[in-house]
């Protein structure tokens, strides 16, 4: 009986290790506008704009619909994709079709939460997208990390995508 108690201890103990949230989603849009954020807006993954975001995400969407802020030319996306196996969920605040900011929420995996740290994420300050839905700046990566690192830089592209669209 103390053998099992113990196992599942370790293992509770060892899955929220993994699950770290840095910060709320609700923070990070606040921080964004300075604690007056407008209200959400949502959105839609239209045919028109699905083969595109499969394209750029490696896969289909698991969504329709992407809630996000927006205050002049500066929005706010809050998205989600797999690091290996897990999402890993990345604040992006974009102004003037450019990221001003690249955060990492919450870290799921049990690998490649080096990509939290700021001198990985400030390589996506000023990163635009260009005609073919590719950063014009290039992202290095961290050894051991390669998923996440993948999973960052697809959700900077779309969300410059999706700024693009509600620009349109």
């Amino acid at each position: 009986m103390g053998k099992i108690l113990l196992l599942i201890l370790t293992l509770t103990f060892t899955v929220d290790l993994a699950a770290t949230e840095y910060q709320s989603p609700d923070a990070f849009v606040n921080e964004a506008f300075s604690g007056k954020p407008p209200k959400p807006k949502s959105f839609w993954v239209s045919r028109k704009v699905k083969q595109p975001v499969t394209k750029i995400l490696q896969h289909n969407p698991g969504f329709m619909r992407t809630r996000y802020w927006q205050e002049g030319n500066k929005t706010v996306w809050i998205l989600n994709e797999i690091g290996k196996t897990q999402p890993i969920t990345v604040g992006i605040v974009i102004e003037n079709s450019n990221i001003t900011s690249l955060k990492v929420l919450a870290f799921r995996e049990s690998r490649g939460w080096e990509v939290k740290h700021d001198f990985f994420t400030d390589q996506f300050k000023q990163a635009a997208l260009n005609d073919d839905h590719s950063l014009n700046k290039p992202i290095d990566g961290i050894s051991g990390a390669t998923l996440s690192v993948r999973a960052l830089t697809k959700t900077a592209k779309l969300a410059l995508f999706f700024d693009q669209q509600i620009s349109k």
